[in-house]
């Protein structure tokens, strides 16, 4: 396992080490001891999720509120996902800067967004199977999120948007200002 540090303090790419040989490959998805190691500090996931989607669903951005909010280590385990992840941070350097990276079946990169961070993809593919580990339990009444449309955010989702299947939900999401200005009431 290898970390590549992004433009953004605390979001990681992880890049497994692969063993291949006649019969296919094997590698450690993941491991706690190795991962605290390497990124400096311990993440103790207790949920995983998982969903499946068809080409040009978007999800996002969402992220959870306060005492739930959570770290997530995500991948694709089939197919394409453009996934991207905004800080919103409020005391962060890169408050409000959005990172985006290609994961799927075949590349096996994994993307670490730690807490504070809303987070979303877009299914490139016929099909995808998005796998995420989450260090806290996900609450209802603790959910937020963000237009994935924000003028200011500005994100390339690598798709036209009028094809974008979204859900209600994520259609009512503020734009990035707006979640600010709930920050300093």
């Amino acid at each position: 396992m290898r970390i590549e540090q992004t433009p953004i303090e605390g979001l990681v790419i992880i890049h497994p080490t692969l063993f291949l040989d006649d019969r296919g490959y094997f590698f450690e998805k993941f491991n706690e001891a190795k991962f605290a190691d390497l990124y400096g500090r311990a993440i103790h996931f207790v949920q995983d999720n998982q969903a499946k989607s068809t080409k040009n669903v978007l999800r996002g951005l969402h992220f959870q509120k306060g005492e739930f909010a959570q770290a997530k280590l995500v991948s694709a385990i089939a197919g394409t996902v453009l996934d991207v992840a905004v800080d919103i941070r409020p005391d962060s350097v890169t408050y409000g800067k959005h990172y985006s990276i290609i994961l799927s079946a075949e590349n096996k990169i994994q993307l670490f967004v730690p807490r504070g961070f809303a987070h979303g993809y877009a299914v490139l593919s016929d099909e995808a199977e998005f796998f995420y580990k989450c260090d806290n339990y996900y609450k209802k009444d603790a959910e937020g999120g963000l237009a994935y449309n924000c003028p200011i955010l500005n994100i390339d989702w690598n798709m036209d948007l009028k094809d974008a299947i979204i859900s209600e939900k994520d259609l009512l999401h503020p734009n990035i200002n707006e979640y600010t200005s709930t920050l300093n009431s």
